[in-house]
């Protein structure tokens, strides 16, 4: 609890106390974080899911069309590429592609350093879709991230990053 902002309790309070009542020698510590975690990640990816969709694309899709973007010009990758990238398999991938393609947000094509392989690349209007669907997102995120002041932001960045590469 910090002296100018008083500590709300929430969902994850009421699992902490439950648990305390009937097993209190459990230390339930990680439990509080990774279920604010998890609880976090869900509210977030509804309100995700819901900045997108204004574009016609899901968080999914989003993910693909921001991974081409990122590439920088002129825009491609290997579906193997996006595949490593985004931690999907190819069957998964593949559907993302098909519905991406049919909507004109991306186009593949023979891969011109390899003749077995394809290339995905951006079109105009996906170029334009994950331009401002981007700005859309972060939007969203920078908003629930208001609670915090900067420093606190940076410190809550730092340390989940530190929590990451321990889980890796």
């Amino acid at each position: 609890m910090t002296e100018d902002r008083p500590q709300h309790r929430d969902p994850v309070d009421a699992i902490i106390d439950q648990w305390a009542a009937v097993r209190p020698d459990l230390d339930t510590k990680a439990m509080e974080v990774f279920g604010r975690i998890y609880r976090l990640s869900r509210t977030m990816g509804d309100r995700m899911e819901k900045a997108y969709q204004p574009y016609g694309v899901s968080r999914g899709e989003f993910d693909v069309l921001a991974a081409l973007r990122r590439a920088g010009e002129p825009y491609a990758l290997s579906p193997r590429q996006l595949s490593a990238t985004l931690m999907l398999t190819t069957g998964g991938m593949t559907g993302r592609l098909d519905k991406l393609e049919k909507a004109g947000l991306l186009r593949r094509s023979p891969d011109p350093h390899d003749r077995r392989g394809l290339q995905v690349t951006l079109t105009d209007k996906g170029l334009d879709t994950i331009d401002q669907a981007v700005g859309a997102g972060l939007a969203v995120q920078t908003q629930a991230l208001a609670s915090l002041d900067a420093e606190q932001a940076d410190q809550l960045a730092g340390l989940l990053r530190e929590l990451l590469r321990g889980a890796d």
